[in-house]
């Protein structure tokens, strides 16, 4: 069995001393370096606008769960009181659901006896994902 191999091929540079354009004598810019003078700010870029756009789970639960919840989490609000809200400090109530019950939940909203909990929220579901997140530091 004889081995196989592969050709290679390999393109030499120019050197810099024909980096010069003829016609005018001006230089002319390596195409790697234009390249990268061009990828590189608009990789940054672009990092930085998806952090900036990412949910923050702190402002979007207390904009939409601190009114009944509390800032706190512990459900002691006169509305949490009326409705019955969890005490999400308590690592038993936390552990009693998971991540997806409590995305389902504020979603599809929650209902007792014909009587509405909470509405269906409306949020975008990185928004919902990132309020439960936030939800999780609550525990205790």
């Amino acid at each position: 069995m004889t081995p196989h191999f592969r050709r290679a091929i390999y393109v030499q540079p120019l050197p810099k001393s024909d980096w010069k354009n003829s016609a005018s004598g001006a230089s002319v810019v390596h195409p790697m370096k234009k390249l990268a003078r061009l990828a590189l700010p608009a990789a940054f870029a672009l990092a930085f606008t998806t952090n900036a756009f990412a949910a923050d789970g702190k402002t979007v639960y207390t904009d939409n769960c601190a009114k009944c919840h509390g800032d706190d989490g512990k459900g002691a609000t006169k509305m949490g009181q009326k409705l019955g809200a969890r005490d999400y400090t308590d690592a038993a109530v936390q552990s009693a659901f998971t991540d997806e019950q409590a995305f389902k939940s504020i979603k599809e909203g929650m209902k007792k006896d014909d009587k509405t909990l909470m509405k269906p929220s409306e949020l975008p579901d990185d928004d919902i994902k990132a309020s439960v997140t936030y939800l999780r530091t609550f525990k205790k």
